[in-house]
Formats: structure tokens, C-alpha cells, sequence
């Protein structure tokens, strides 16, 4: 084959059309002098809950973060139960710990990658007081199904956005759907700053207030500290960022759907794609395959010079940080999904030419 070379992603090349916005904003909060919780934070709070539907936004340090804070401000009894997708990334599984809150994990559909919600309710006791939604890769959940369980047996639902900025269920918007919503900013993201940074987005004035309190050390005043909290704000300069790109993230968006769909045409129906849906606005953060000889494929894409990446290889109960929490627990669709799955070029940098190669290369093997 010819000489190939396609990263995975590149994140100069991806950020590059948006070099002389970022120098604008760098050079004007650099002049300000301020760089906590000052006029960026603030404008880009505002921006975010108007571009998801509308609520409040805080802005706190990382995606980790704003799962921490959301489960946080409702005050759950130490070891309440909350429902969880059992191939999440480990961050979502970790948010519950840390809140000294029992994980219960649940299958994911095989088609979606999604919770499946059917399987919830055979996992739900007298100890459960949520549901964490996680829309995985850019695809939301089957949210009608979510919250018609939370109504009836009375839990809280959260959602976890880290992939899904932008992506819609009927129309409406991830993180808009629970009681409170947690993104991420990381800078692979589709709506990525240039470091760590998150938020949480909730339609509860007195939840939002809550977060705001345990961002900022417990303090709703400076020096005065009504709860225990913690240091864990976005700052000026990410949040100047997240300005910038948050200004281009349907046309983000856009691009990774129209590259998606060159993949989901043109890839043989030896690779499982992902499934398109009815009522969904996939955004495509993550544009998976899967291949039983996953890791061959991989070898095979990585000698052609085009790189991959795994999202993701272990699951999180068959994580050694787990042992005490998750061991002796059994999820072969889980499994399933952990060893055959494959991430493929796909970000606002490549080229339709990059995706059609991929797929030449790829329907080869």
C-alpha cells in the first residue's frame, strides 16, 4: 500500500482555526489581571445553559469534578446505592465512590453502548437513590425509558455528558434531561478547552447553588464556610477558550457527523458500526467499531500508518482499583464490548480523504 500516515487526532490541528480567537482572548484576560471566577466564567456559564435549554451552569475544574459536585449536592445517605452503566469510563464510577455512595452496575445495550435500560429495575432496592445516565461516544440515552423508571421508584438522575456535548434526544439536549448534567472540557473533547476544565448544568436553583458553595471551599462568602468543600473552579483563561470554541461547536459538530456518515456508507458490513437511531443527534466524539479480531485489526490499521485508540481495553469491574468495590461480579456484554471495539480517525482536523483511505485500508483487511 502507499505510504500512509493518519493520527488519531491531532489537537494543534484541530484547535488551529481558532489560533487568532484564542491569542485574543489569552492577550485580554492576560491584561485583566484576573484569573478566578471573573468575567469568562461567568459569560461562559451563561453561553453553555442558553446553547443546552437553558438552567445554570457552574464551572469547576474537570469532568471528574462536576459528576463529584452533582452527586454531592444532593446530600445521599452514606452508602446509598446509585445505577450505573457497567462500561462507563472508570471517572463515572469513581465520582460515586469518592461520595462514599455504593456503584450498581448495570449491562449496556449492545447496540447503543448505552445503559440498557430495560435491565435497570431487576437492580433497583430499597437502598437506590439514582440513576447515572452516561451517553457514551456522542450518543444519549434512551432518556424516556430513564427518567419513566426514576418517576416510579422516586430516584434522582444524572447524566453524565463527558461525550455529548451537543448531542440530542427528540430534539432536546444532553445534560437537560436529570437532575443535574456533568461535562467535561478535556481538550479531546468536541467542545475541548486547551487543559482540564467541567461543568455541571442543572435546572435546580438550589442544586446550582450547592455546587457553587462546594467549588469554591464550602463558601458562599469569602473567608465564610457554611460546608465542607473543595478547590475546584474552571478558570479564566479555559473558560476564555471554551468561549471561543463553544461559538463553533454545531459547525463541530456538523463536520463529525458528515465524516461519521462517509464511514457508516462506505465501511463493509464486516465491522459492527454504530447503530443510527431514530429521534438521535449523534455528535460522534468517539466513532467506534467493532471486529471480533479487534487487536489484529488494530496491528494491521497501525502498520498501514493509521493510528486507533480503544476506548475502552479494561472495564472498570475488572479494574485492580475496583477489587473492594465491584469483585465478584460477571458482565459478559460488558466484556463483549471491552474486547472487540476499535476508535477510528474521526475529529474536526481530518479530511474526507483521510476517512476514505481509513475505509480503503480498513475494508482490505
Amino acid at each position: 500500500m502507499r505510504n500512509i500516515k493518519i493520527d488519531y487526532e491531532n489537537l494543534g490541528d484541530a484547535n488551529r482555526p481558532f489560533f487568532e480567537e484564542y491569542k485574543k482572548i489569552f492577550a485580554e484576560t492576560l491584561e485583566s489581571g484576573w484569573f478566578i471566577l471573573g468575567k469568562n466564567v461567568e459569560r461562559f456559564e451563561k453561553e453553555f445553559a442558553l446553547y443546552c435549554g437553558g438552567g445554570f451552569c457552574i464551572g469547576v475544574a474537570s469532568g471528574l469534578d462536576a459528576l463529584i459536585l452533582s452527586l454531592r449536592a444532593c446530600r445521599f445517605r452514606p452508602g446509598s446505592e446509585v445505577i450505573v452503566p457497567a462500561n462507563t469510563y472508570i471517572a463515572t464510577i469513581l465520582a460515586i465512590i469518592q461520595c462514599g455512595l455504593r456503584p450498581v452496575l448495570v449491562e449496556p445495550d449492545i447496540r447503543t453502548y448505552n445503559i440498557d435500560a430495560a435491565r435497570i429495575e431487576e437492580q433497583i432496592t430499597p437502598e437506590t437513590a439514582a440513576i447515572m445516565a452516561v451517553h457514551l461516544y456522542g450518543k444519549v440515552c434512551d432518556m424516556d425509558a430513564v427518567i419513566s423508571i426514576a418517576k416510579e421508584h422516586g430516584l434522582k438522575v444524572f447524566e453524565d455528558c463527558a461525550q455529548a456535548h451537543g448531542a440530542m434526544f427528540k430534539g432536546k439536549k444532553a445534560g437537560t434531561f436529570g437532575d443535574a448534567g456533568a461535562f467535561s472540557f478535556y481538550p479531546t473533547k468536541n467542545l475541548g478547552a486547551l487543559g482540564d476544565g467541567g461543568a455541571v448544568l442543572t435546572g435546580n436553583a438550589e442544586a446550582a447553588e450547592a455546587v457553587r458553595m462546594y467549588r469554591n471551599y464550602g463558601s458562599r462568602v469569602k473567608y465564610y464556610n457554611d460546608v465542607v468543600g473543595f478547590n475546584s473552579r474552571l478558570d479564566e483563561i479555559q473558560a476564555g477558550f471554551l468561549l471561543v470554541k463553544l461559538r463553533h461547536l454545531d459547525e463541530i459538530n456538523l463536520r463529525k457527523r458528515e465524516l461519521a456518515r462517509l464511514y457508516l456508507e462506505n465501511l463493509k458490513d464486516d465491522f459492527i458500526k454504530p447503530v443510527v437511531l431514530p429521534d438521535h443527534y449523534d455528535v460522534y466524539h468517539i466513532f467506534n467499531v467493532r471486529h471480533p479480531k479487534r487487536d489484529a485489526l488494530n496491528e494491521y490499521l497501525l502498520k498501514n500508518g493509521i493510528k486507533t485508540e480503544i476506548h475502552y481495553p479494561v472495564p472498570p469491574y475488572r479494574q485492580k482499583a475496583m477489587t473492594p468495590f465491584l469483585s465478584g461480579q460477571n458482565y459478559p456484554v460488558t466484556d463483549e464490548i471491552h474486547n472487540t471495539t476499535l476508535s477510528l480517525p474521526l475529529s474536526y482536523a481530518h479530511s474526507d480523504d483521510d476517512i476514505l483511505t481509513v475505509v480503503d485500508v480498513m475494508n482490505k483487511f
